[in-house]
Formats: structure tokens, sequence, C-alpha cells
């Protein structure tokens, strides 16, 4: 028999994080037994194991024999971020409400009352990094440029909200409704377009270990961000086709007047520049083309994003719930 549905999830994705796991259980758990006390109406942390390869599932064993709101579900092989969040949204039990959180104790558990206290009046609270300086320089900058380049091209992300914030129950459930498959939720729920509040929050420095984002993830992160959010990169292919387009005929004309009054000097230079202009613009639109196409064939897999191996809220020996 499963226990009742608690008023609040919070859904924890976790991948090699045995090393800050222990901390992080020990500054959120008088965090949310003090709002249990104060009428939350129960609660569960839902820590999603993407497949970790250290000591992740022992820990989180460990801390589950003293912590009966802790409950781990775990996913056969390590599916991304994102994959974990839609993994611990679409098995989160709460009636009410779900916030998401990262491990590494960078979003700290301390800002959850504030983002409860949001939640009364709104369907999403964001929680914003007003400070960002325990970051280095270089994610700070590439970080402020993802967010004014998603603007730009319409979307409706707060500026330097990441992954911490208030759902209420409607809303997770409207994502869980939607086909795509690699969503990446920071951009998805704000374009869904449900009333909204912020709460500012300094950024703390990693608890333990090391981070799990690299420059490569983050660079495919970016990708499908934009090429899942946005047709602008289309567009702008487009505009860079024209552009290759109109140049090359305002050459052909200058080569063409040229040679009428005899002006003409044969040139490698020039025409390699020609060349590699014009290449470089082909090569781009192509690419930019190719992610959209490669999106359309996964979703044309309809490949599951995640597979779950395990949930500590299935009864022993029983089938795990998909």
């Amino acid at each position: 028999m499963p226990p009742p549905e608690p008023a609040l999830s919070v859904v924890v994705p976790a991948y090699d994080e045995a090393e800050v796991l222990p901390e992080f259980a020990r500054r959120l758990r008088p965090v949310l037994d003090g709002l249990e006390a104060a009428g939350l109406g129960g609660y569960e942390v839902l820590v999603v194991d993407d497949g970790s390869s250290d000591a992740t599932p022992v820990v989180l064993t460990r801390l589950r024999r003293q912590w009966p709101q802790l409950r781990v579900v775990r996913l056969r092989a390590n599916s991304g971020h994102q994959a974990a969040l839609s993994a611990g949204l679409a098995r989160a039990r709460a009636r009410d409400a779900v916030v998401t959180m990262d491990a590494d104790l960078q979003d700290p558990p301390e800002v959850l009352p504030a983002l409860l206290a949001a939640g009364r009046d709104h369907d999403v609270v964001y929680a914003v990094r007003e400070d960002r300086s325990v970051d280095s320089r270089l994610k700070r900058v590439t970080a402020a440029g993802f967010y004014r380049l998603v603007r730009r091209l319409g979307g409706r992300a707060p500026e330097q909200a990441g992954d911490f914030r208030y759902t209420s129950r409607v809303v997770v459930d409207t994502v869980l409704q939607l086909p795509e498959a690699h969503r990446v939720l920071r951009l998805v729920i704000p374009d869904l377009g449900f009333d909204s509040a912020t709460v500012g929050y300094a950024r703390q420095a990693r608890g333990a270990g090391r981070t799990k984002y690299p420059l490569t993830r983050m660079v495919r992160l970016s990708l499908d961000a934009i090429t899942g959010s946005s047709t602008a990169p289309l567009r702008l292919a487009s505009f860079f086709g024209l552009g290759g387009a109109v140049l090359t005929s305002l050459l052909l004309l200058y080569a063409l007047v040229s040679f009428a009054v005899g002006r003409t000097v044969p040139g490698w230079t020039s025409t390699l520049a020609v060349v590699a202009g014009v290449g470089t613009l082909q090569l781009l639109c192509l690419g930019v083309l190719g992610e959209y196409v490669g999106r359309l064939y996964v979703q044309a897999q309809n490949r599951p994003t995640y597979l779950v191996a395990s949930d500590s809220l299935d009864p022993p020996g029983g089938q795990t719930r998909t």
C-alpha cells in the first residue's frame, strides 16, 4: 500500500553525486520538516538517480533508512539532466505542486519557503540567480549570452533562471502531455504562458564533487534549447542564403562591368575569398537545417528518453510502474 499522496514533491536529478548527497539531505530535510510542521500537508523528495556509476545508489539507500519521505527512482542508463527531470515529473505524486532542484547545493534548499510562499498566488515561480560570483567568468558570460539570445529568438525564459523552480500540479500535468522528446524544461515551461513570479537568490559554491556540465554538455543543451523552442535559426539560414545570393549577384555584376571596361586582373586571392565565403554560408545553413532534421528524426523514432530500472515506492518483487 503506497503512502498517502503528499502535497509537495521535490524532484532532484542526481548523477554521480555520492559526495554531496549526505550534506544535501542534512540541509534539505529540516527545511521540509519545518514546512510540514507549519501545515504543508506532507511531502516527498524524489531523487532520480540518472544511471550513476559511483556510490550514489548506496548513499541514497542509506539515507532512505533514516528519512521515510525520501524516494529513489533509478534510471537504467545515464539519460541526461533534462530526461531525469522529466522522469521525476512523470512519477511525482504531489497533489498540489512540484519543486525541481539540483543536488549539488548550488541551489540552496533554504530558498524553498520563499518559492512556496510565492506559489500561493502563481502557477510557476522561478528561482533567479541574482548573484553568480561563485561561478567562473566564462560561465557567467556564456550564461548571460545564452539567455540574451533565447529572448531575442522569442523565448520567454526569465534571465538567469535555471531548473530551480516551483510548478503547480496543473503545470506539471500540462508538461507531461507535450509530445516532444528532448524538451528543455527551463524554456518549455515559460513558453506555456502560465502566471509566474520570480524569487532571487545567491548561487552558492558546489557542496562537493565536480560539475556534471562541462563545456560540451552546455553547448549541447544550448543547441537543444534553441532548436527545441524556436524556428528563428531556420529563418536565419534563409537570410544567410538570401544575403549570399545578393552578394554573389553584386560580385557577378562587378566582374561583368570590369570585364567590359578592360579592368579585369586575374587573381587567385579574390577567387578563393569568394568561394570560401559562399562555401562557409552554405555549410552554416546546412548545419542549422541538420539540427532540425536530426530532431525530426529522433522524434520519428519515438524512443523513450529514459527507462526506469526501479522505484523505491514499488513493493519488493513488484513490477516497476511506467
